[in-house]
Formats: C-alpha cells, sequence, structure tokens
C-alpha cells in the first residue's frame, strides 16, 4: 500500500518547471543567435542590387541627371542591343569571347588547382611554385601581354595564356591556402589507419580543399572576363572587346555599352552559378550564412 502511494506521489512543481525553464532558455538563445546573423534568405534577393542599380540609371537618364552623350540611355542601349541581335553581330561575338574565357578558365583552373596541391602537400613544391606564383601576383597582368605577344604571336593561343595566367593566380592562393588550413588531426587519423597517399588525396586533401577552390573560382570566373576585354583588343577580327574597341573608333556610346552591359551580365551569371555549386556542393557545412 505505501509503495503504490509513493507511485502515484505527485511530482513537485518546482521539479515540473526546470525543464520547461531549460526549454524557454534553449528557444531564447536561438532566437538570439537569429538575431545576430546575418537574417533570414530572400528568395532572389542577389537581383536587388542590379535592379537598383539599373532603376538609378534610368532615372538619371530620363531627368536629364545623366548625359546622353556620356552614357546612353537604358531603352536605347536595349533598341541598340535589339538591332545587333537581328543582324547577327552580336551573337558572332558573343560566340567568340565565350569560346576564349571558357578555354583560358579551363587551363588556368587546371594548373591552379595542380600546383595548389603540389605546394599544399611538399615544402619542397611550395619554395618552388610559390614564389614564381607570387611575383605573377604582383605584376600588372597587361604588363605581360607585350611580352606574350613576342613569345606567343597575336593570335588566339596569347589570348587564350594571358586569360589563363590571370585566372591561375586566384585558384592556386585560395586552394593552396585551404590546403595548409585543414586540421592536423586528419593527418595523424590518416596515418594511424594506414592511409595510402593516393588515398589521403582523394578523401581528406581534395574536399578538405574544396571550399577554398570553390572561392577561387569565383574570382577566377569574373578574372576571366576582365581579361577578355584587353586581349580582344590586340589585333582581334571578333569577340565582344573587339566590338567595343571598334565602336569608341567610330564614337559609338550606345554599342560601347551594350559590350559592358553584356559583360555585367556574363560576370554576374557566371558568379551565380558558382555559388550555386557553391552551396550544393558545401551543403554540409554550417555557416553564418545558414
Amino acid at each position: 500500500m505505501n509503495s503504490s502511494t509513493q507511485t502515484l506521489t505527485p511530482v513537485p512543481s518546482k521539479a515540473r518547471v526546470i525543464p520547461h525553464a531549460a526549454n524557454a532558455g534553449v528557444a531564447t538563445t536561438a532566437v538570439r543567435r537569429s538575431r545576430l546573423g546575418p537574417g533570414r534568405e530572400i528568395r532572389y534577393g542577389g537581383a536587388i542590387g542590379p535592379v537598383l542599380l539599373l532603376a538609378i540609371w534610368t532615372l538619371g537618364s530620363w531627368t536629364g541627371f545623366i548625359d546622353h552623350r556620356t552614357l546612353s540611355p537604358p531603352w536605347v542601349v536595349v533598341q541598340t542591343a535589339a538591332e545587333l541581335i537581328e543582324s547577327g553581330r552580336l551573337w558572332s561575338n558573343f560566340e567568340t569571347s565565350l569560346f576564349r574565357a571558357l578555354q583560358g578558365l579551363f587551363w588556368g583552373v587546371l594548373f591552379g588547382v595542380i600546383m595548389g596541391v603540389i605546394a599544399g602537400l611538399s615544402r619542397i613544391g611550395e619554395y618552388i611554385i610559390d614564389g614564381p606564383v607570387q611575383i605573377k601576383r604582383a605584376i600588372p597582368s597587361l604588363a605581360l601581354i607585350p611580352l606574350l605577344m613576342l613569345w606567343l604571336g597575336i593570335g588566339e593561343s596569347m589570348k587564350i595564356t594571358a586569360i589563363a595566367m590571370i585566372v591561375v593566380v586566384p585558384i592556386y592562393i585560395q586552394t593552396h591556402d585551404c590546403l595548409r588550413s585543414i586540421d592536423s588531426r586528419y593527418l595523424e587519423l590518416s596515418e594511424t589507419l594506414g592511409v595510402t597517399r593516393g588515398q589521403f588525396i582523394r578523401h581528406v586533401v581534395l574536399p578538405g580543399a574544396l571550399p577554398g577552390f570553390l572561392l577561387g573560382l569565383r574570382f577566377a570566373v569574373t578574372s576571366s572576363w576582365l581579361a577578355l576585354v584587353v586581349v580582344e583588343q590586340v589585333n582581334s577580327t571578333s569577340g565582344i572587346g573587339y566590338m567595343i574597341e571598334l565602336a569608341r573608333t567610330y564614337g559609338q556610346t550606345e554599342i560601347i555599352v551594350v559590350g559592358l552591359a553584356l559583360y555585367a551580365l556574363l560576370g554576374l551569371t557566371s558568379d551565380s552559378l558558382v555559388r550555386l555549386l557553391q552551396k550544393k556542393v558545401l551543403k554540409w557545412r554550417k555557416t553564418l550564412n545558414d
């Protein structure tokens, strides 16, 4: 009888309050953390900045604050772009530029990753590779074009090489830095488990360097378009840069703005694609952005 009475004895009210208080504390902490973060993600929020810039440009052109001779109005640019598309001139130049940028980006990324992995895993490799890369980083890219012209001529190989040399720097730096930032405990664990060099690179090094590589890729895709503007103005007969240079010669401001707007659109689109890839591939990470 006594045992049943003890079993049915109600729990004191203070004991029942404690779990609720703990839960309330956790909820309050979660709220505080969300307030300290960047806030909730807005769908298509990345378009707010470019749309706002376009609205300012339109309003300034419509009110006359922006001189039409200095910067063509958006409606004139759209009309000019439609005429260039209809004539096939814009697509032909865009196709040539895209092919050059992709080729330069491919070789720059390939050599950047290879050099980053070698320098990240070997002290001797770092001593050999890191110095020349830092020298290349310190030299303005435009200063190398005359030298490349002497070495490779003024054909396509020079243009693609110039783009690749500009792209390789951010890929190497970010990959190398992220490799050296991998926790040493993974190295100790791999040695304890008897992991081979190839398995260590495939399962530890490359996944660990992936965040840095994708960040470098964001810089690289933008750099490839920037390099394209310069190299296509050197003895080119096609490409967006050639179209801009030809328009400058004849004082066609609206065509220049069309080319610049196309470069901006390509840069924004390529950066958004890399960010989407970054989000998909690195979804296992929990960061402030999440």
